[in-house]
């Protein structure tokens, strides 16, 4: 089974990362799978709307797998964003719904701060955790999420780590709706359904203007240039490497 599932209902394209058993997490294939994905309903004029989801209920997508994608990251084998001035979906125009059906945290966050419109299970959790294991969130949130949610909550998932829980996410507006589990992709679907029935040139347009307005290209190459002190650091190596030996980092801070 692909790890990345790519269907069509209607007027909806339907993205389904698709590793369950690993929390939906983020390997090299699953990236190229998902922009791929996205690129081709982009081009499908059939298609009016995107909804982007998660296999089975426990997780939307948990971020990179820390045994395959962080450690080819810091290594400089892989870049999870090949463009530094692109993030997920920051050139498609169509709007992406997030059907968040769990736990939704480090690359999987930044892949719903790339959406347009976000519903959530109630059992959903949401957050940052990558300075507790010596990388960061270098795939848009620095830009994104402080643009998105109050500069203080922004930060406190940044610099804290610490997740929050659907409720919280409405409250801040990280989210548009909570809904329980079950309901979470027909919810978005029908969301996409109510945006299909509108003039599809309208809707692009109204989404590109809205989204070339922030100018997020640069901010997004300077989060980039940033970002390789720490990804190449020792620190960066250290941090997954503690994780999978479940045990405290030792931080050299270099």
């Amino acid at each position: 089974m692909a790890p990345v599932l790519y269907e069509t209902r209607g007027r909806v394209a339907i993205i389904t990362l698709n590793r369950p058993a690993k929390h939906n997490s983020l390997t090299p294939e699953v990236l190229e799978l998902l922009a791929r994905h996205a690129e081709a309903a982009q081009h499908d004029h059939h298609v009016r709307a995107i909804v982007v989801t998660g296999t089975g209920d426990r997780a939307f997508c948990a971020g990179g797998d820390l045994a395959e994608l962080i450690p080819q990251v810091a290594s400089g084998a892989v870049a999870v964003v090949p463009d530094p001035a692109k993030r997920f979906f920051s050139d498609i125009f169509k709007p992406v719904i997030a059907a968040v059906n769990g736990l939704c945290i480090a690359g999987g966050l930044e892949i719903m701060l790339g959406t347009d419109l976000r519903i959530a299970a109630s059992h959903a959790t949401f957050g940052l955790g990558e300075v507790r294991w010596g990388v960061i969130p270098a795939a848009g949130s620095h830009v994104r999420l402080p643009r998105q949610i109050p500069w203080a909550i922004a930060m406190q998932m940044l610099l804290t780590a610490t997740p929050i829980n659907a409720a919280r996410a409405y409250e801040v507006g990280l989210v548009n709706e909570i809904v329980e589990g079950p309901a979470v992709l027909e919810r978005a679907i029908q969301l996409a359904n109510e945006i299909a029935d509108n003039a599809p040139l309208a809707v692009e347009t109204a989404k590109e203007i809205a989204v070339r307005a922030l100018a997020l290209e640069p901010a997004f190459a300077l989060e980039h240039a940033l970002a390789e002190r720490v990804l190449r650091s020792d620190d960066a190596r250290e941090g997954p490497r503690a994780f999978t030996e479940r045990r405290q980092p030792n931080w050299s801070g270099h």
